[in-house]
């Protein structure tokens, strides 16, 4: 039997005597982790032993059962609350269904209805465990349905339907490796007016492609799949040379499929690509190869670059692959960075620009990383300190290469210095909440909304950062903080206990006093009579 942790909750520590003493929690499969006496210590608590279970008195001092539930809703959803109380108010129970509690239980509490409700939050809990374990069934059932899920993904690709930011997502996801450099589509189109008597086109499409994928998936590290009925082969080459090669390739297997298969394919080349998100445009080229078949012949390779070369790269090109890479800059993604700079000196080497439009793609260049430091607040002079007039410095270089490499050191200090910027901005937030914490803390009314109010950021963000920063929870340290100011105030001055409590933020001194001995061990009476006989 599964075993799962409860935490009780009630300012009458008899009544949880009771109920601890009635049920055998060991056949119901729950251990009892611990008790609180109102709702702030349970909320303490329930992020240290992270219960399974919450079962919680309504009417308790300093924070009630209701408030205690919000809370533990908000922190972890999947938490199991039931609701007791001697209490028969519609509003109460009505609020208790609004937080999803289990059950709503009226003292005095049957010891057999208690364990009804503790069955049936056993089998609901066994039925949660029993969902996440089934990751194991669902992770067979994931890997027999790849080769469909990567069907379906090429078939968008080919398309252009995947974002561009969800491709490495999708690749890791269907164990893909698509990392180029250089990317080639082909279409392997199978004659239907040659398919030999007897012999269904179907088995024969079927029987091409396996073949396609015996011979290229290694050799050209290619996936092979169908769209639109024909037979798709994605390619990648190491450099746009290897082009040749491929053809040649190509041109060999269309033989091969005639001798294995009795089938007459044309296989379509497409232009290359170093772009992985091109490849529904270069897709096209590959369509219009395989249309040339009627001129050419069938049965052998047709390069589109071969039969109707590309005079010119899209000029249209090099806004998107400029903003492409201010984006990764701010990203902080050193990986795409380095790629967008590739693709911009690859454009600027291979564009056939004559000297007058490539002194205007130099001004394009420096004006826009001016308009994007200048947007990020950065001050240009840190970016490129050694060279007041960039585009000058940028006409003086011989190579696109050299140019890439002046673009990658600048894009590393852009990077860092915008780490910087976000790192600075993070500790200055965390320095304000201590500030705040350190002028604020005597006011009984501080907590997290009110410091995320004055900050103006959301409670959840916040917590990140301050837990993150500080390594204790908001709550635990204003309490800590609370508590050093309480003890230096007993030290200096003799104040009654109440007035003591008032100037660290307590309106409640019975509430303090609890706190203290927690944090202690001690009353603050006691606290003064011990600092007192030492004296």
């Amino acid at each position: 039997m599964n075993k799962y942790s409860v935490l009780m909750v009630d300012d009458e520590q008899e009544v949880i005597e009771v109920i601890m003493r009635k049920l055998n929690w060991e056949e119901l499969g729950f251990t009892v982790c611990g008790s609180a006496s109102n709702g702030a210590e349970a909320l303490e608590m329930a992020e240290e032993l992270q219960p399974d279970v919450v079962m919680t008195d309504i009417k308790m001092p300093y924070m009630d059962g209701l408030e205690l539930s919000r809370h533990l809703k908000s922190l972890f959803p999947d938490i199991r609350i039931i609701i007791f109380s001697g209490f028969d108010e519609f509003e109460y129970a009505k609020e208790a269904i609004r937080l999803e509690a289990e059950e709503y239980l009226l003292k005095p509490i049957d010891s057999a209805e208690v364990r009804r409700v503790f069955e049936k939050v056993h089998k609901r809990l066994d039925e949660d465990r029993d969902r996440r374990s089934s990751v194991e069934r669902l992770e067979e059932y994931y890997q027999n349905s790849l080769p469909l899920l990567r069907e379906n993904f090429f078939m968008s690709l080919m398309e252009g339907h995947i974002p561009e930011e969800k491709l490495k997502d999708f690749q890791e996801d269907y164990h893909l490796k698509l990392d180029g450099p250089v990317y080639v589509v082909s279409i392997v189109h199978v004659s239907a007016s040659e398919i030999p008597e007897g012999l269904n086109p179907r088995l024969m499409h079927f029987s091409v492609r396996e073949l396609a994928r015996d011979y290229f998936e290694d050799r050209w590290r290619s996936y092979v799949f169908s769209y639109r009925g024909n037979i798709l082969v994605l390619s990648q080459l190491s450099s746009q040379e290897e082009i040749s090669a491929y053809t040649d390739d190509c041109d060999r297997f269309c033989r091969l499929a005639r001798r294995s298969c009795k089938a007459l394919t044309t296989v379509g080349i497409s232009r290359t690509t170093t772009q992985i998100r091109e490849i529904s445009s270069v897709y096209d080229g590959a369509r219009e190869a395989v249309s040339y078949r009627v001129i050419y012949g069938t049965g052998k390779a047709i390069n589109i670059q071969e039969i109707a070369p590309e005079s010119d790269t899209s000029e249209t090109q090099f806004e998107e692959i400029l903003q492409g890479l201010f984006k990764q800059i701010r990203m902080g993604n050193e990986e795409l960075l380095k790629e967008q700079i590739g693709r911009l000196t690859a454009w600027i080497g291979r564009s056939g620009l004559g000297i007058r439009e490539y002194r205007l793609v130099l001004m394009d260049l420096v004006t826009g990383f001016y308009r994007f430091c200048t947007g990020s607040e950065i001050d240009i002079e840190r970016v490129s300190p050694e060279h007041e007039d960039i585009y000058t410095y940028l006409l003086q270089m011989d190579s696109a290469e050299d140019i890439g490499q002046w673009l990658y050191e600048i894009s590393e200090r852009a990077l860092a210095i915008l780490r910087d910027q976000r790192l600075t901005k993070t500790q200055s937030f965390v320095t304000q909440a201590l500030e705040f914490v350190r002028d604020h803390y005597s006011d009984s009314d501080l907590d997290l909304e009110m410091v995320c109010s004055s900050l103006g950021v959301s409670a959840a963000y916040f917590s990140t950062v301050f837990k993150k920063e500080t390594g204790s929870t908001f709550i635990s340290y204003l309490t800590d903080y609370r508590m050093k100011e309480a003890i230096r105030l007993m030290d200096e001055e003799d104040e009654k206990t109440y007035i003591t409590a008032e100037k660290v933020g307590y309106a409640d001194p019975n509430y303090f006093s609890y706190v203290f001995k927690k944090k202690f061990g001690m009353s603050p009476t006691r606290y003064r009579k011990t600092k007192d006989s030492k004296s």
